[in-house]
């Protein structure tokens, strides 16, 4: 099975791996400096960490951390490591991942009992440059009972910008490798990353009395108002090391389900989730929300990640989104 299968994820993305061309490299503190370790992939913006991609011995492949102006740590540290005045909810939340709740009925969410893994097949592009860097991987999703219930291939591209911003884009393209894959309606997914404590619009106990974060979608929704809401962006912003950062998330125009909904609490917790239909609009159809992606072909989502200083207003996250999508789509 795991050579069939291993067969078929190669000839579904055959040319995208054969038009990879050979890692490149830059001078130190030049460009986007990609490293490969053994067990993750190190990112440098102009000699600076700006995140480390693992992907060994991981229940799925996530960014940590990921670092925006200055160096500031944009997302939470547990469960990679402890930190102070961090509280220890969602295990499954590591920092910044790709994920769903349910596929072909099993849990690649969450890391409860019996969860499926995603684990990485093969590294088909790690490559550094003056203006921007790419990882690309191919991946499959195995269920807890061991049956690969579908394939990815996946690409981040990591653009060399100031010290006061960070930019980058996520893409995927989800395979039905081995059989019709349904990916469920549920509000558990989809591209996530889970924000600095300090950022929360709902403070910890250990950040009690200070200002709190922020939430703003592309329609005006705001804060807790945003869950389960329908926006081409979203923006959570607050302070880190007594700075006002931020970081959006956009859909591209072209994604299935376009404008998204948002799956964004108040404890960190953001989302972009085109899958939750049911659970978002409340509604009776349990299905509602169901993506099936027939045996042998694909789906494909592309998102762009903006790490910026101050809120959403002052970084013009709106302007941006308007500039993203007047650009061509990149190798």
């Amino acid at each position: 099975m795991k050579l069939f299968v291993l067969a078929l994820l190669g000839m579904a993305f055959c040319a995208a791996s054969c038009m990879c061309p050979s890692s490149s490299s830059v001078a130190a503190g030049e460009g986007v400096r990609v490293s490969r370790l053994e067990d993750r992939i190190r990112v440098e913006i102009h000699g600076q960490l700006f995140t480390e991609y693992h992907f060994k011995n991981v229940p799925r492949p996530f960014c940590y951390p990921l670092l925006g102006p200055q160096g500031v740590p944009m997302t939470r540290h547990w469960p990679m490591r402890d930190a102070p005045g961090e509280t220890h909810d969602h295990p499954h939340h590591r920092s910044f991942w790709f994920a769903h709740g349910l596929v072909n009925g099993h849990d690649f969410w969450s890391e409860q009992k019996e969860f499926g893994r995603i684990v990485q097949a093969a590294l088909l592009d790690a490559r550094s440059g003056r203006d921007s860097g790419f990882i690309r991987t191919s991946n499959l999703w195995i269920s807890a009972d061991g049956k690969v219930q579908c394939a990815d291939v996946r690409t981040l591209r990591v653009d060399a910008k100031p010290e006061t911003e960070r930019l980058f884009d996520f893409e995927i393209t989800l395979h039905a490798c081995n059989g019709d894959v349904v990916f469920g309606d549920t509000k558990e997914g989809t591209l996530a990353l889970r924000v600095n404590e300090t950022m929360r619009v709902k403070p910890n106990p250990a950040n009690e009395g200070k200002s709190p974060g922020r939430i703003l979608t592309s329609t005006g929704a705001r804060d807790a108002e945003a869950w389960g809401t329908r926006a081409a962006w979203c923006d959570y912003s607050g302070l880190v090391e007594g700075r006002t950062v931020g970081v959006a998330i956009f859909d591209h125009p072209q994604n299935p389900r376009h404008p998204t909904w948002w799956h964004v609490r108040d404890y960190g917790l953001f989302a972009a989730n085109p899958f939750g239909r049911h659970d978002f609009e409340r509604l009776a159809d349990a299905h509602a929300g169901d993506l099936r992606i027939a045996a042998g072909q694909s789906v494909t989502f592309r998102y762009r990640i903006y790490v910026h200083e101050g809120d959403a207003q002052q970084a013009r996250v709106a302007e941006r989104y308007a500039e993203y999508v007047k650009t061509e789509q990149r190798p």
